[in-house]
């Protein structure tokens, strides 16, 4: 293996940091954006049934944004109710609406970032590429028959074009797949939002009864 990365040359080096910190990256976004640090049902579902009827309690609001992600959402928009009351329907959707945008930047945090790993990481192989048949015309146009750098140049244009793509692939498709799961969050969040908003609208209007 130590051979196999040396005879690729220098090019093969940024390729490998690249694999470091994409590995990194998937591990941390899988770990942050499983189900249950973001969407705590057993947590979630009970307030939702509560608000029908009565405003959480304070403990019951603390121990919700303790939960997960969409606990610390709904609970701050229970808390905004709860210290103005006559809030209205815009100014509350207003408020959780900032809250979702802070939220949504924390799910979609890194993922840039992999996605930009995918795209340098096949540019990279393609300048090991372009480094190799370098070394190939060099071996070539020298008198007499350098055969250790022309297979040095081979080396070092199909191992980092093989690297790259090595990297570049398991990236893309984990990109698109954590993509995929903050997506699917967010559209949930947004739709918890807007039952809680029409959960407290209604329960406002029972107090005004």
């Amino acid at each position: 293996m130590i051979d196999l990365i040396l005879s690729a040359g220098w090019p093969v080096w940024p390729l490998l940091a690249l694999s470091v910190l994409a590995l990194a990256l998937i591990l941390e976004r899988a770990w942050f954006l499983r189900h249950r640090h973001v969407q705590a049902d057993d947590w979630i579902n009970p307030v939702m049934v509560q608000c029908q009827t009565a405003l959480p309690t304070l403990q019951q609001s603390q121990d919700l944004a303790q939960s997960c992600l969409l606990g610390q959402l709904l609970a701050a928009g229970i808390e905004r109710v709860r210290q103005h009351p006559l809030i209205s329907d815009s100014a509350l959707r207003q408020s959780l609406e900032i809250e979702g945008r802070v939220m949504a930047s924390r799910l979609e945090k890194n993922l840039p970032i992999l996605a930009t790993i995918a795209s340098a990481a096949t540019l990279l192989g393609l300048l090991g590429t372009v480094i190799g048949m370098i070394e190939i015309f060099a071996a070539q146009s020298q008198q007499g028959h350098q055969p250790a750098q022309l297979a040095q140049g081979i080396s070092i244009a199909l191992y980092n074009t093989a690297l790259g793509l090595v990297i570049a692939i398991p990236s893309l498709l984990a990109w698109r797949w954590l993509k995929s799961r903050a997506d699917h969050h967010i559209m949930h969040m947004e739709v918890a939002c807007e039952r809680l908003v029409l959960q407290l609208q209604q329960l406002q209007r029972l107090r005004l009864r």
